[in-house]
C-alpha cells in the first residue's frame, strides 16, 4: 500500500486560553480597542442599571406566582391537570432514554429538562401557589429522566433495536399528547379550554411538524417540469406570502364556517391550519434556495448510477439541500413560534392572551411591565434553545466548514 493510503487527516490542536490572556487579546489589544471596550461597557452599564434597579427594588413580582397556573395551562380544568403531568412524564421518559442511547445533544436536552425541574422546586414561591404536591410531581419527572438515562446506557449493548423504538416513541408522542389532553366521552376537554404556555407550545409543535413536509413538497413542486404542479405551487406560495398572517387567521376563523357550514372545526384547529399553511409557503422558499444550490452534476451523477427521480431527490439532492439551509429553516421555526402570539387576536388564550387577562384584573392593575417581561423571557428561552440546537446540528454536520 502506498504512503497516501496510510495518510490520515490530523486536525490542529485545540488551544485554550485563560481569562486574562483572552481579555487582553480580544478586548484590550490596542489603545483604540481598549477605548471601544470601555465605551461599550459604559453603555451596557447605563442601560442595565435602570432595569436591574427596577427589577430588584420597584417591581411587584407577586403577580407571577399568583397567576402561575394560569400562565402555564390557562383555563384548563384544575381537576384534569393530571393529564398535563402524564404528557410531561412522557417527554421526560423519552428524553432520558434518548440521552442515554445517543448522548451528545440529546443528553444536554435531558440534563436541561432535569436541571430546570430542580430549579423550579427550589424557587422561593409561596406554598399556597406552588405546593409540595406540585414540587413532588416535578421531582418525580427528574427521577424518571435519571432512571431511564441509565436504562438507555445499558440498552446500547443488549438491545441495538432500542434506538428504533425510541424514535417511534417520539413520533407517537405527538398524537398521544393531543389525545391525552383532549380525552374522550363525558370527560373530554374542549380545545377552547387549552391556554397559556400549553396552547402556545401545541400550536408551535403542530405548525413545525406539518409546515416542514408541506414546504418541502411545495419547493419540489415549484421546480417540477409538470406545468400543472409547478404553477399551482407557485400560485400558492406567492399568494400566501403576499398576505399577512393576521388575515389568514381571520379567514380561518370566519370564512371557513361560512363557506363550509357542514364542517365542524373548533377555533384551535383552525388556528393550527392557518399557521401551518402560512409557514409552509415561507418554508418552501427556504428549501428551494437549498435545492438551487445543488450543482447539476449531482443530478447527473445520480442518473448515471441508475437512480430515478424520486430516489435521486430523496437520497442525493434533498439531504444536501436541507443541510445547507438549516439556519433558514430553524429561523422559520422560531418565527412560527413567535407568530403563535397572534392567535390572541382571534380570541384564543395563548400565553400572550393570558397576560392580557392578568393585567386586566383589578388586583393587578399597573403591572404590565412585570407581566410582559415575564412573557418575553419565556419566548426568549424557547427561541434561544431552538437556535442553540440549530448551531449544534450545524456543527455536527460540518456546515460552513471547508
Amino acid at each position: 500500500m502506498s504512503e497516501l493510503e496510510h495518510t490520515q487527516e490530523i486536525k490542529p490542536p485545540h488551544s485554550s486560553k485563560a481569562v486574562l490572556p483572552w481579555l487582553k487579546e480580544n478586548l484590550f489589544s490596542t489603545w483604540y480597542n481598549t477605548l471601544l471596550t470601555l465605551f461599550a461597557l459604559g453603555i451596557v452599564y447605563f442601560v442595565l442599571k435602570g432595569i436591574l434597579v427596577w427589577a430588584f427594588t420597584d417591581a411587584n413580582w407577586d403577580v407571577i406566582p399568583a397567576n402561575l397556573r394560569l400562565f402555564l395551562v390557562g383555563p384548563y380544568p384544575k381537576t384534569e391537570i393530571w393529564r398535563v403531568w402524564i404528557v410531561l412524564y412522557t417527554v421526560c421518559a423519552l428524553a432520558g432514554l434518548s440521552g442515554g442511547i445517543w448522548g451528545g445533544l440529546t443528553l444536554r436536552f435531558a440534563v436541561g429538562i432535569g436541571g430546570a425541574g430542580i430549579v423550579c422546586t427550589l424557587l422561593p414561591i409561596d406554598m399556597a401557589t406552588f405546593s409540595w404536591t406540585t414540587r413532588g410531581w416535578i421531582l418525580g419527572g427528574v427521577a424518571l429522566i435519571a432512571a431511564l438515562f441509565f436504562v438507555g446506557i445499558r440498552s446500547r449493548d443488549f438491545s441495538p433495536k432500542m434506538r428504533r423504538w425510541v424514535l417511534v416513541g417520539w413520533i407517537l408522542s405527538f398524537p398521544w399528547t393531543l389525545i391525552m389532553l383532549r380525552g374522550f366521552g363525558e370527560n373530554a376537554i374542549p380545545t377552547t379550554n387549552w391556554g397559556g404556555l400549553l396552547l402556545t407550545l401545541i400550536l408551535a409543535a403542530v405548525g413545525i411538524c406539518f409546515c416542514f413536509p408541506l414546504g418541502v413538497l411545495l419547493a419540489l413542486g415549484r421546480r417540477s417540469t409538470l406545468p400543472a404542479v409547478k404553477w399551482v405551487s407557485i400560485a400558492y406560495i406567492e399568494i400566501i406570502r403576499g398576505v399577512p398572517l393576521v388575515t389568514i387567521l381571520f379567514m380561518a376563523q370566519i370564512m371557513i364556517p361560512i363557506f363550509m357550514p357542514d364542517v365542524r372545526l373548533d377555533k384551535v384547529l383552525r388556528a393550527m391550519l392557518a399557521l401551518t399553511f402560512f409557514s409552509a409557503a415561507y418554508m418552501a422558499e427556504n428549501v428551494r434556495g437549498g435545492l438551487q444550490a445543488i450543482p447539476r452534476g449531482q443530478h447527473e451523477a445520480a442518473q448515471a448510477l441508475g437512480l430515478n427521480y424520486v430516489q435521486s431527490t430523496v437520497f442525493i439532492v434533498l439531504p444536501q439541500a436541507l443541510r445547507s439551509v438549516i439556519p433558514a429553516i430553524v429561523g422559520q421555526f422560531i418565527a412560527l413560534f413567535k407568530d403563535t402570539s397572534l392567535v390572541t387576536i382571534v380570541g384564543l388564550l395563548d400565553l400572550l392572551g393570558i397576560a392580557k387577562i392578568v393585567i386586566a384584573n383589578p388586583d393587578w392593575l399597573g403591572l404590565q411591565a412585570e407581566v410582559y417581561l415575564f412573557v418575553a423571557v419565556i419566548y426568549f428561552v424557547f427561541c434561544y434553545l431552538m437556535s442553540y440546537v440549530s448551531q449544534q446540528i450545524e456543527t455536527s454536520l460540518g456546515v460552513g466548514k471547508t
